[in-house]
């Protein structure tokens, strides 16, 4: 368990189930296969693409994500995708599954934040570090300083750095507070936050939690619920960026990207989880950087 974290109270009993229309097992089992097949071409390509800078890193991430989101059965709708700028951006958004980080690279690929447990998953876990996702140690805060460090580091390079500041998955019914520890990054490096709206519904709108990936839900248990429905739409929605000018320290930029992000959560959604209640969260004490001492009196 976090000791910084907050802690998602969503149950895969409590709170996930697969409504609407349903595959048979023949097709869940050939987007099962299909799942592999694009997972080991992904295990081959990423040593391939590191070797060669000259090839397009992005776009074929971009490819690769929604071709294993396909395979999945998943339809990818994207709204109000910015224009390409220069510089770095910190994209945050809400938690609601492991699909999340496809949809995203799907849309507008950066450099991942991920737990450290991530890393040690069989295909996922070497895939994710060879893609240079940046890993946080959950278990020790005294991390904490060092990871937010890395992360503006990458920023001030002018990289994307894509980052869920709820900590936790929630089941897509409510969520979690944004915690504003990560936002330091974007204010240490002096570049503007990107918010992000996830969704997932069923084949007729509805709001879906079959992709949810909460509680003690095992991987392949989660897999089978989403190759299960047919239909699934994954909507990712760009929200107006968040200048650090504006919102000078993490706190406040923290809470002006929830405050977008749950205007635009679907209906069922709001602050808290109508299901199971509020989060469980844990206060954080974050050092502060040392003051600059001047010079010559």
């Amino acid at each position: 368990m976090s000791a910084w974290l907050p802690t998602a109270p969503c149950t895969p009993g409590g709170c996930v189930t697969v409504a609407g229309p349903r595959t048979g097992l023949p097709l869940r089992v050939l987007r099962l296969a299909g799942c592999l097949l694009v997972l080991a071409v992904g295990l081959a390509a990423v040593p391939v693409v590191r070797a060669l800078a000259w090839l397009p890193a992005e776009r074929l991430v971009r490819w690769w994500s929604r071709l294993l989101l396909a395979v999945l059965g998943v339809r990818v709708r994207a709204v109000a995708v910015p224009g390409r700028r220069s510089g770095g951006s910190l994209l945050v958004s809400n938690h609601i599954s492991w699909l999340d980080v496809l949809l995203v690279g799907a849309v507008r690929p950066g450099r991942m934040l991920a737990k450290t447990e991530v890393g040690r998953w069989p295909v996922l876990g070497p895939l994710t570090s060879w893609g240079g996702t940046l890993f946080i140690d959950r278990e020790r805060l005294r991390s904490l300083p060092g990871t937010v460090a890395e992360i503006a580091a990458v920023l001030r390079r002018g990289g994307r750095v894509v980052v869920f500041p709820e900590g936790s998955t929630w089941c897509g019914r409510g969520g979690g507070r944004f915690r504003p520890a990560l936002f330091e990054a974007a204010v240490r490096a002096d570049v503007p936050v990107q918010p992000l709206v996830l969704r997932y519904r069923t084949a007729d709108g509805r709001p879906s939690t079959a992709p949810a990936f909460v509680g003690e839900d095992g991987l392949l248990a989660s897999v089978w619920r989403v190759v299960s429905v047919r239909g699934l739409c994954a909507e990712v929605e760009f929200l107006p960026q968040l200048p650090p000018a504006l919102f000078p320290d993490r706190r406040r930029l923290a809470a002006a990207a929830q405050r977008v992000v749950d205007q635009l959560r679907d209906p069922y959604d709001g602050p808290g989880c109508a299901a199971c209640g509020p989060a469980v969260e844990r206060p954080v004490r974050w050092p502060e950087p040392p003051r600059p001492v001047g010079v010559g009196g």
